[in-house]
């Protein structure tokens, strides 16, 4: 039986960094690269042409050729998450901001890798894998930014729904990203974004990963262990 393989398209302005991409993965043979584009506003209608299941999307890119503005990412994230609920977006850019990186994966980010992280890059396939498979990824630089300064209990405390998604999660280990939406009763995008901003607030890259962190610091319990109940002495009939 062949295993189908992950359907990704890239978005870059810069037609060597695009063909970069494409040499890292040619060799992927998990990964097949189904389009690129090189403006924002040619993306959606590449999408619709070539269903896709991780994007490469550059945070600089400008919207078109008559538009050099930047591509307004924070809108349209959350807006291509919800045209396309299956799609797993991986940012690429030069910029590790702290407020920059967070604002992309509250927004529906699966990760964000800076262009000059060389390990990353060569290890692409691997990345895009792993999104494709529930977990998100951080290049180092933009890891340290995002949790230097994270010791007040605001900044690792988990939100209602995201101790549910997390709890959810421990109960059924098994359970796809659509099945335990189903059980919440809201999208699959919406499961995704709760367990990414989990992932980030934990520290953590993947579901596994999530609900050990949750269990060592207390958010869900430990795992059951077996105890044996005291067999209460029945009382001795009188005579």
């Amino acid at each position: 039986m062949t295993i189908p393989k992950i359907r990704v398209t890239i978005v870059d302005d810069h037609q060597s960094i695009v063909d970069g991409y494409r040499f890292r993965l040619h060799n992927f043979s998990q990964v097949e690269v189904v389009a690129a584009v090189s403006y924002g506003d040619n993306l959606e209608p590449a999408l619709k042409s070539h269903p896709t299941d991780v994007l490469l999307l550059d945070v600089n890119v400008p919207t078109s050729p008559e538009n050099p503005n930047q591509y307004p990412v924070l809108h349209m994230v959350p807006s291509l998450l919800q045209q396309y609920p299956d799609m797993d977006i991986l940012m690429i850019s030069m910029h590790s901001e702290r407020s920059l990186v967070r604002a992309v994966m509250e927004a529906g980010a699966s990760g964000y890798i800076l262009k000059d992280d060389s390990q990353a890059i060569q290890e692409l396939g691997s990345i895009i894998l792993l999104v494709a498979n529930g977990g998100i990824y951080l290049s180092e630089k933009v890891r340290h930014n995002l949790f230097k300064s994270s010791t007040d209990k605001e900044e690792i405390a988990l939100s209602t729904r995201q101790k549910e998604v997390i709890s959810l999660s421990a109960a059924y280990p098994n359970n796809t990203t659509h099945e335990l939406a189903e059980k919440m009763r809201v999208a699959n995008s919406t499961v995704r974004n709760l367990l990414s901003g989990a992932y980030l607030k934990l520290g953590v890259n993947n579901r596994a990963a999530a609900i050990a962190k949750s269990r060592q610091m207390g958010i869900i319990p430990s795992e059951t262990t077996d105890v044996t109940l005291p067999i209460p002495k029945k009382k001795e009939k009188s005579n």
